[in-house]
């Protein structure tokens, strides 16, 4: 189909953010976009979202910017990064063995670089406000994927009600709930020359990929839950009540509190923590009050008062946390997933969307390299080797990455809710970021820096990071063994200075 009219037809299944975003990119190259999402316009503010919260704030840093720029639709990154936040760093919250309560900045990046406070709500129907301006992409809401014969190149879809009808807040799903025990809703059979899955962790394009590729697959809940709140604006200023420029943390060493800030001047805030001290918690609501005064000092009543405090937890779900790794994230040349879909992360290094908007960037790269849409570089190879070609190589490449980043979020979490408060990772991080600041020719940076900041890949970072963990090891080891070749040599000039008669001299013979 697609050789006979130089067209693509590219179906994409998920209209969130990676989905929106890969759409933008396939759609500037000229293919006609279909988008089939399972809710309704996600720019309907009637839509519930699949999360039931009711915003979610996220960390937008490079990999997610540097990916929405390549799209080169004019204005998108300029409107994008004009609604969100600049966040310098992580404010660190607690209370001296005094009883005073205290905050402490620990700046992102030596170089001043920030990320961004992004309200996901926002930058989703920013995105698709562009893709209803093109002429070749078509919406399809309500869809749900209900089958797909990838060797065929066809998919089936049934159209749902728009009416959501929730079964459970943990498990959400939307039916149709107009026309309940009547018979299924109307499917329809779509064809395509290749099938974007990004349609979130628990993915129907994965599952029925699965028929037909040999997918390893493996899927983790860590015993961790989490529960949103909200920090209001100050009643008095109707301004930020503590500073809107950082990430704020309350570290509980097995749990911890963050906030992060929202346009509107409040902050959208989380509760993690092991799944029992939620069933401690929601079996005795009264100890809620006294756990959040000893363990996240100046939240209640300071921030949120104890009413909304115990409102927000009874009403707000506690809600699981998944890891996902799978491969291959495609099947020959007619689907591909990302994101999510592909490898859903925990939340603790602010890198699940920017790793998936950074998918979409990685797989066109490839597209473009192996010629899909650009005849002169494929040699005479039908397109459709080509894309099956690209779609290879791409799982070759984000496989390992995406694997990485899945690695370091899991131990990112120990890190915001203890190490943020250790000696060790403080000197650490200092040592690291004097380096990169006075001896730059040396490639010296944190890993933190390296994730957020730049574009090198996930895999590439680890092994970098793990090198310099090595030469400062060893720098340490050799600093020690100086000190004591050092204290050494000083203690045996000092017993030959002293006459050998006296008794501080008999003392130090006896101490040696």
């Amino acid at each position: 189909m697609s050789e006979k009219t130089d067209r693509q037809k590219v179906v994409v299944v998920g209209a969130g953010p990676v989905g929106a975003l890969a759409a933008l990119y396939a759609a500037g190259r000229g293919d006609d976009v279909e988008i089939y999402e399972l809710r309704s316009d996600l720019r309907d503010p009637s839509t519930t979202p699949l999360n039931f919260t009711k915003s979610i704030n996220l960390a937008l840093s490079e990999r997610g910017i540097n990916s929405m720029r390549h799209t080169q639709c004019e204005g998108l990154i300029e409107a994008v990064l004009g609604e969100t936040i600049p966040m310098h760093g992580r404010m660190i919250h607690g209370r001296r063995q005094s009883g005073e309560l205290y905050q402490e900045s620990q700046e992102y990046d030596v170089h001043g670089r920030f990320i961004r406070a992004v309200d996901r709500a926002g930058l989703n129907k920013r995105l698709l406000d562009y893709l209803g301006r093109m002429p070749n992409v078509t919406f399809h809401f309500n869809n749900k994927l209900t089958g797909a014969d990838f060797n065929k190149d066809v998919a089936w879809f049934e159209k749902r009600s728009s009416t959501p009808e929730n079964d459970h807040a943990q498990n959400p799903t939307q039916q149709n709930t107009g026309k309940k025990h009547q018979d299924r809703a109307s499917e329809i059979s779509v064809p395509f020359d290749i099938l974007i899955g990004a349609d979130g962790a628990h993915s129907s394009t994965r599952y029925h990929m699965m028929k037909f590729a040999r997918v390893n697959y493996q899927q983790e809940y860590i015993d961790t839950l989490w529960c949103e709140f909200l920090i209001p604006p100050d009643a008095t200023t109707g301004s930020f009540a503590i500073s809107p420029n950082h990430l704020h943390i309350w570290p509980g060493k097995s749990f911890m509190f963050i906030a992060i800030p929202s346009l509107d001047k409040s902050f959208t805030c989380t509760l993690f923590a092991p799944s029992t001290r939620f069933a401690d918690l929601a079996a005795s609501p009264d100890s809620l009050l006294p756990f959040f005064q000893h363990n996240f000092p100046g939240v209640c009543p300071e921030l949120i008062s104890p009413d909304d405090l115990h409102r927000q937890f009874l009403e707000n779900p506690h809600l699981p946390l998944i890891s996902i790794k799978c491969t291959p994230y495609h099947y020959h040349s007619s689907v591909v997933i990302l994101g999510d879909a592909a490898h859903a992360m925990v939340p603790f290094y602010g890198q699940g969307m920017n790793a998936g908007l950074e998918d979409v960037r990685v797989l066109f790269d490839f597209l473009d390299r192996h010629g899909v849409y650009d005849p002169s570089l494929r040699d005479n190879m039908p397109r459709e080797e080509a894309r099956a070609n690209a779609l290879l190589e791409y799982t070759m490449q984000r496989t390992p990455d995406a694997s990485t980043i899945n690695g370091l979020a899991l131990r990112n979490y120990e890190e915001m809710r203890s190490s943020v408060v250790s000696p060790l990772y403080r000197l650490r991080k200092w040592v690291e970021e004097r380096v990169n600041k006075y001896i730059p020719s040396l490639g010296w940076r944190t890993q933190y820096s390296r994730v957020s900041f730049e574009n090198e890949r996930y895999s590439d970072v680890e092994k970098a990071v793990q090198r310099q963990g090595r030469i400062l090891m060893g720098v340490l080891g050799l600093g020690l063994v100086g000190l004591g070749s050092m204290g050494g040599w000083w203690w045996s000039r000092l017993k030959q200075a002293i006459p050998p008669e006296t008794l501080a001299a008999r003392w130090l013979h006896g101490r040696l």
